[in-house]
């Protein structure tokens, strides 16, 4: 009888293990939350379920990705707070924000520097890229896993005007997001540069609140501020990389496999994120004539020159790493 209640225990026993099981393993999964402000049509949003499905397919039931879009997590400029202080895993970190925390690589927000997404990614896995992900990890706390293009920025205004060169843009009330680097660059631009939310673009151009607002094609189309403005500018002032970025707290719990599946993954979500802005770029001028507007070419070459000496002039290019400008446009493919 004693040997029969010992085996009945045991059996208990192993079915409590077998019970608990399932628990142990959701505790054992890595809480990964991504945020963004983008809407779920936006093409770098998309990208992250990209990024969620090849990372699961890699590392079956080793991480637990939530993933947040239009703000409903954390508000424009929030997600870099939220990373630092842990109540988010994992965000996309745009170089402005960098170069507001570490004014020598204002370098990378400049207009006119990179030329394609394939320049960024070079520029990445190069010693100049080896340089400034240690220095962004050390000084922010973050862990850069790849850039995806954003796109190629361009003008979008709310009633039509002659834009030739930077002098047309003076008085213009231009919309950039609220951080000293993309303030700077509407200056370059020869407007007047008004920090405003992403969120309240749409109505701010409706309304008048704005004159003007800054963003690649595909993000016009995405947010619909195609209904409310009348003309695009085609200055191609900056073409523009947005680093997918995981605090230092979630990546140094990762073995070097687990880092590696999840640089995986970044690159799989950019490769995406790249392939679909390109081919968006390319049908989006026709779109947005039949929906209306005005698509007017400048002088760009009047542009580049005047963004690129307003750079140059500064007491920001000061800060620059020396010798970094020239190395790199070397690296353009």
């Amino acid at each position: 009888m004693k040997a029969l209640n010992l085996f009945a225990a045991a059996a208990l026993s192993c079915t409590a293990l077998v019970a608990m099981a399932p628990a142990v393993l959701a505790q054992d999964a890595i809480e990964v939350k991504f945020t963004t402000v983008s809407v779920p049509t936006d093409i770098h949003t998309k990208a992250m379920t990209v990024f969620k499905d090849t990372l699961d397919a890699a590392l079956p039931g080793r991480f637990d990705i939530q993933l947040y879009d239009s703000g409903s997590l954390f508000g424009q400029n929030g997600d870099l707070d939220a990373l630092q202080r842990g109540n988010a895993e994992m965000a996309y970190v745009s170089f402005q924000l960098i170069a507001d925390a570490i004014p020598k690589f204002g370098l990378f927000t400049a207009g006119y520097l990179f030329q394609s997404p394939e320049h960024y990614r070079a520029m990445m896995q190069s010693d100049i890229g080896t340089e400034f992900k240690q220095a962004v990890s050390d000084e922010m706390g973050i862990q850069l896993l790849d850039v995806c293009y954003l796109g190629t920025r361009q003008l979008n205004l709310r009633t039509l005007r002659d834009v030739q060169t930077p002098a047309d843009l003076d008085g213009v009330k231009l919309r950039m997001p609220g951080s000293d680097a993309w303030l700077f660059l509407g200056q370059a631009l020869g407007a007047n540069p008004t920090p405003l939310p992403f969120s309240e673009v749409y109505l701010g151009l409706q309304t008048g609140t704005i004159d003007a607002q800054d963003n690649p094609l595909p993000t016009v189309e995405a947010a619909k501020f195609y209904e409310v403005t009348k003309q695009i500018v085609l200055t191609s002032h900056l073409v523009d990389g947005l680093p997918m970025a995981v605090n230092n707290q979630t990546w140094e719990q990762l073995n070097s496999d687990e880092q590696a599946a999840m640089v995986g993954a970044a690159q799989a979500a950019c490769d995406y994120n790249n392939a679909e802005r390109k081919s968006e770029e390319a049908r989006l001028v026709a779109f947005f004539e039949g929906e209306g507007l005005t698509v007017t070419t400048p002088d760009v070459d009047a542009f580049r020159s005047h963004v690129q000496a307003f750079y140059l002039d500064s007491d920001r290019a000061k800060e620059w790493p020396e010798g970094w400008v020239e190395r790199v446009n070397a690296l353009a493919p």
